[in-house]
């Protein structure tokens, strides 16, 4: 076949003139000893350690796992008090993975007000429960504007 010919060739015939072109070729002589003279001879760098992108991550999966431990240690007091318990216990620990996080990330300007919305929303629902002790959807309520809160404190510190 030359490059001016019109008739097209199957796919088996252009897979074996295809083989055909392959040759292997080993090199003329040993290409290791130059190859690690070369490597001695560049200086190595060190390796920068990891930035540590897991570490808010890894914080706000203790505080859950905390919070789940400690709700599902906690006897189960009578009616009311259950809910403000769990409610002062779901904040204390909060704030403890929060000023954790804290120290670790600059406020991001942008995402300021935000930050401060769902910290009133949370202030609001403390103060509803302690009116409406009944209410278990506050409960709900309150652990996922901290569960947002502390997602948008840990996407500033991935910035």
């Amino acid at each position: 076949m030359t490059p001016h010919d019109p008739t097209p060739l199957s796919d088996d015939a252009l897979r074996w003139q295809l083989r055909a072109l392959r040759q292997d070729t080993p090199p003329s002589r040993d290409l290791w000893p130059d190859l690690a003279a070369r490597l001695a001879a560049t200086p190595q760098q060190a390796v920068a350690p990891p930035r540590r992108r897991m570490a808010p991550f890894a914080l706000a999966a203790s505080v859950l796992l905390a919070v789940t431990v400690t709700w599902q240690l906690q006897k189960a007091p009578e009616g009311d008090a259950l809910i403000q318990r769990e409610a002062a216990a779901l904040t204390r620990d909060y704030t403890g993975a929060l000023a954790q996080l804290d120290t670790q990330v600059q406020t991001v300007p942008e995402i300021a007000p935000a930050l401060h919305a769902l910290d009133e929303s949370a202030a609001q629902i403390r103060h509803a429960i302690a009116t409406e002790p009944n209410a278990h959807f506050l409960l709900n309520q309150l652990r996922r504007t901290y569960a947002r809160r502390l997602a948008l404190t840990q996407r500033a510190a991935m910035t």
